[in-house]
């Protein structure tokens, strides 16, 4: 494939989660840069967060590793029971099944920059949203419950 012209990558604004879920997200904007270059494997997300945005609801992936990579900015990692803050250089990972949700929040003035790169496994992963009363399988999202949004 070669070079990738990043204004020709797919660009999600905001998030397909259901209200209110949604509202956090609805000013990131993720370019899928391992679209434009046709991977299958694994994506790579450029995803831009305006201060106040966050990355998405805090989550963990059965079968999904996340590696996520600050290039500008600071951003606070949100953990089960900790906070970090990653700063331009700092990177950070997430294991498949690893019960430990997780997301990113832009709390200053400026905007930041993150490479988000995950294997992808879109027939078999699932994703648990610990604080919230979401699910997300292959069949879209759902309650905790089952039943669909």
């Amino acid at each position: 494939m070669g070079k990738i012209d990043k204004s020709t990558a797919p660009r999600q604004t905001g998030s397909a989660y259901p209200p209110p879920f949604d509202q956090p997200c609805r000013n990131r904007v993720r370019q899928a840069l391992g679209e434009a270059a046709k991977l299958a494997d694994f994506g790579v997300n450029l995803l831009s967060l305006p201060p106040g945005s966050w990355s998405s609801q805090r989550h963990w992936h059965s079968e999904e590793d996340e590696f996520v990579w600050v290039l500008q900015g600071e951003v606070v990692l949100v953990g089960d029971g900790a906070e970090q803050i990653l700063r331009s250089g700092d990177c950070a990972g997430f294991k498949a099944g690893v019960a430990d949700g997780h997301h990113l929040q832009n709390r200053t003035a400026s905007p930041a920059l993150v490479l988000e790169i995950g294997s992808r496994r879109p027939r078999s992963d699932h994703a648990e949203y610990p604080d919230i009363d979401l699910r997300w399988t292959p069949d879209g999202y759902t309650r905790k419950d089952g039943t669909r949004y």
